[in-house]
């Protein structure tokens, strides 16, 4: 990364200038994943902070490869692109939310340990947002990474979330919080016609295949199992 930062003088800019691209693209990611709540960001929102005075090519490329850079060396922070997952079916009717998605977009992710992380940073009032998040990806992960949507509703009812409800005392809007699981690249949406219609599919998307993020989702639902094994020894 360092002979990238010492070799800009092919674009045909200052230092200064180079500086100054850089910082207001990591200040554009940091603010964006603040108002978006962690939300994938486009690569092409970021292309565009560069391209609206340069023209050169590759001068978007080399100015996101810096903030990435100075991201991670100053405020702990990973710039990790998203790998597109595509779900798992041939059919080709996908939902707008899906297509709306850029194939090449990023997300911030702390590069702190998770025990430090969970003491000092993360925000104990929307903790129960991670935590319904852990549930939803268990219940899909548990049914092989894809489930039918009145399915996944049929065990979200039974922990006593339902879908029309707009006004759970904890989540809120409870349809909107699972949305939120699409936009954040959690989750991702499938269509798929057969002999009785189209049935809507939850499938895992690329956040919740990652490697972090999935070994934790099996240690969760190995911790469930142990319990319900320690219950059944008792009874």
């Amino acid at each position: 990364m360092s002979n990238l930062g010492d070799d800009f003088s092919q674009f045909d800019i200052s230092k200064e200038e180079k500086d100054k691209l850089v910082a207001e693209v990591v200040r554009y990611i940091l603010f964006k994943t603040h108002q978006n709540s962690g939300c994938p960001i486009k690569r092409e929102e970021l292309s565009q902070l560069v391209t609206k005075n340069y023209r050169h090519r590759s001068l978007p490329a080399y100015i996101i490869n810096e903030a990435k850079a100075k991201l991670s060396t100053i405020f702990g922070y990973e710039l990790r692109e998203l790998q597109r997952s595509r779900p798992s079916s041939t059919n080709h009717s996908r939902l707008s939310q899906q297509s709306g998605v850029d194939a090449k977009s990023y997300v911030v992710i702390s590069q702190l340990p998770a025990e430090v992380y969970k003491k000092y940073v993360e925000d104990v009032n929307t903790s129960h947002l991670t935590g319904f998040t852990f549930v939803v990806i268990s219940i899909v992960q548990l049914s092989g990474g894809k489930i039918a949507e009145d399915n996944l509703w049929h065990h979200l009812k039974r922990m006593g979330l339902h879908e029309t409800d707009e006004n759970h005392p904890v989540l809120g809007n409870v349809k909107q919080v699972l949305e939120t699981l699409v936009q954040k690249r959690y989750l991702q949406k499938d269509k798929v016609s057969g002999p009785e219609g189209t049935t809507l599919f939850y499938e895992l998307a690329e956040r919740a295949l990652d490697g972090t993020v999935s070994d934790r989702v099996k240690q969760y639902i190995s911790q469930i199992v142990k319990k319900d094994d320690a219950t059944v020894d008792i009874l």
